[in-house]
């Protein structure tokens, strides 16, 4: 089997239709039906990227320095949707503060109490190490109180992949999961061939691989512990 990139996936393509192979010198000058080849396997990518919106292998952490004074931050660019729950400074011996994790406040409870906090700049009595953030309507977040130091601020989000582009380019799709990026191109190809009995076929491959995915990845049941407290009986016997 081939090298698992871009180069690759077209290639698994080409050999199930047993077409000639591209090559590394070969592949960007692809026209005709190599070039839609290279289309249906990003467009494969892309429908299983966008068929589940929290796919764990296009979760990331994210770093980001607070500024001194400043409440709001933007998200990276390729932010999808961020776990607003995973927020957290770190612990820093420089500024002398242990990692503390930020509670949640909704944006408008935050216009209702904090907002003059964003404003009010040059009032360093506000500033403080932050104790929440808040989710903004502009793809950005913000924290509060104010910081008072350049504090290292941590969190979690699920990211918006790229297409591929060069013919070493390496799916954020695990490789164990390669045939169902390969049978969504098959799909594509097909319909690009005008051969809709088979892309129907292929289709339903596809979508079945999908739902295997979810099985494995999103279908997870979390073990609960019970939190009842039981009572010991003592002193009684049993006759």
């Amino acid at each position: 089997m081939s090298t698992y990139n871009y180069l690759g996936l077209v290639n698994d393509v080409n050999r199930r239709l047993n077409e000639v192979e591209l090559t590394q010198n070969t592949f960007n000058s692809a026209i005709g039906y190599y070039a839609s080849v290279k289309d249906a396997v990003n467009a494969s990518i892309r429908y299983i990227n966008q068929s589940q919106f929290e796919w764990p292998f296009n979760h990331v952490k994210a770093e980001d320095t607070l500024s001194e004074g400043q409440v709001r931050y933007a998200f990276p660019s390729d932010m999808k949707t961020p776990d607003m729950d995973s927020f957290r400074i770190k612990r820093s011996q420089e500024f002398n503060n242990e990692t503390r994790k930020l509670r949640i406040l909704s944006y408008e409870e935050y216009l209702d109490k904090y907002v003059d906090d964003e404003y009010n700049e040059n009032n360093e009595s506000i500033r403080t190490l932050p104790q929440y953030v808040f989710r903004t309507p502009d793809l950005s977040f913000g924290v509060v109180p104010p910081p008072d130091n350049p504090y290292d601020l941590v969190y979690e989000y699920y990211r918006l992949p790229v297409d591929l582009e060069n013919p070493t380019d390496v799916p954020t799709i695990p490789e164990q999961f390669r045939h169902v990026i390969v049978e969504g191109a098959m799909y594509y190809t097909y319909q690009f061939r005008g051969d809709l009995e088979t892309s129907g076929l292929a289709l339903q491959k596809f979508n079945a691989g999908i739902e295997d995915m979810r099985t494995i990845y999103i279908n997870r049941y979390d073990y609960v512990r019970s939190t009842v407290i039981e009572r010991r009986r003592t002193g009684l016997k049993v006759r």
